[in-house]
């Protein structure tokens, strides 16, 4: 276990809603609620993705018994080609978030309302970013859903009693909402954070990359992880509406790679766009951020970023722990990630 110096030297998402589901058995357990949140900000976006999009809400077990009581909120964000669905339980998946949150409360955590919105696109991600290709998953996230929530649930509707948290492109775009938003969001943790820094080696050293012979929806499904997530990218942050049918520019063309597009790529990494926020990030209450020890790409990145907020003596907290990309999330939301925002988030008096 890992922690920064500067964290050492600290003293420690339109419409209505659907019947709650139970979100595991037995007494003092959370229940599930989804719904589907308009958003304004995502409307006329050139994938043809609806802007009415699923959300899953986890409400804490006294939500339904104590009717006059209000809650903090986490805004949890999926993980590219995963959706809320499978966070909460739909199907096997490496993690079940209703029970890592039940066994939080079981653990001391202290009650707060969790909400995921379904973040997955004609290309299996939308990278919680501002494109006319994806929309605008920024202010989705940090006005339309919040909006809604707050209005149509017991919020305590200010920005000290709103965290943000993600996993791989969630924590990516924690990190990026984050940085831009702290009148919204108060404390922030992202867990195993991808894309922290662009790939400047997109393609073969001779001929077309993979993602250059994509050419329909049906080829797209069928392509490997590394090439959809090239495409999603591409889409998210190099957008080109004169470019049809994807609408989108990619780093490479012919097989040669084209600087403007890694430009763009570069612009949109949080490594590169860090500095520029550090003002931001000196108002957030709290940040974290962790990867496994496996899992070396995204650990090297993370501990980048630690060294970067050090040198601005910016408080926050760093932790490599022993661990891939996925083994270990639901421990350390019900562990980790829990307890920090109920450390953090400012509850009823």
């Amino acid at each position: 276990m890992r922690y920064s110096t500067a964290f050492l030297c600290a003293a420690m998402l339109f419409a209505p809603r659907v019947p709650a589901q139970t979100a595991t058995q037995g007494k003092g357990k959370g229940s599930v609620e989804r719904i589907k949140v308009h958003g304004k900000s995502l409307e006329g976006n050139l994938e043809g993705d609806s802007p009415d999009r699923e959300v899953s809400i986890y409400l804490p077990p006294s939500y339904k018994t104590n009717p006059n009581r209000r809650y903090p909120v986490v805004y949890m964000l999926h993980g590219y080609t995963d959706s809320d669905e499978l966070w909460f339980g739909s199907t096997p998946h490496f993690i079940n978030l209703p029970t890592a949150l039940d066994k939080s409360l079981a653990g001391g955590a202290r009650e707060m309302i969790v909400v995921m919105p379904n973040a997955y696109t004609r290309y299996a991600g939308s990278m919680y970013s501002n494109s006319v290709v994806t929309g605008d998953w920024e202010i989705y996230v940090a006005k339309d859903l919040v909006a809604y929530i707050d209005s149509h649930y017991r919020t305590i509707a200010n920005v000290a009693s709103r965290g943000l948290a993600g996993h791989s492109m969630g924590g990516y775009g924690t990190m990026r909402i984050g940085m831009k938003y702290p009148d919204v969001f108060s404390s922030i943790y992202a867990l195993s954070p991808c894309c922290m820094i662009p790939n400047m080696t997109p393609g073969p050293e001779h001929g077309p990359s993979k993602a250059e012979t994509i050419r329909t929806q049906e080829e797209f499904d069928k392509a490997d992880f590394g090439t959809k997530a090239q495409i999603a990218s591409a889409a998210a942050w190099a957008p080109n509406p004169k470019n049809p049918p994807f609408f989108f520019d990619l780093p490479t063309k012919d097989g040669e790679t084209q600087g403007i597009v890694l430009a763009k790529f570069a612009a949109n990494a949080p490594l590169a766009m860090v500095d520029q926020y550090i003002s931001n990030l000196k108002r957030l209450h709290a940040i974290a951020f962790d990867a496994g020890d496996k899992d070396t790409g995204i650990a090297a990145t993370i501990k980048t970023l630690d060294g970067i907020l050090n040198r601005y003596e910016l408080r926050h907290t760093f932790e490599i722990y022993e661990g891939t990309h996925t083994s270990a999330i639901p421990e350390r939301i019900e562990s980790k990630t829990m307890p920090f925002f109920s450390n953090n988030l400012a509850f009823e008096k």
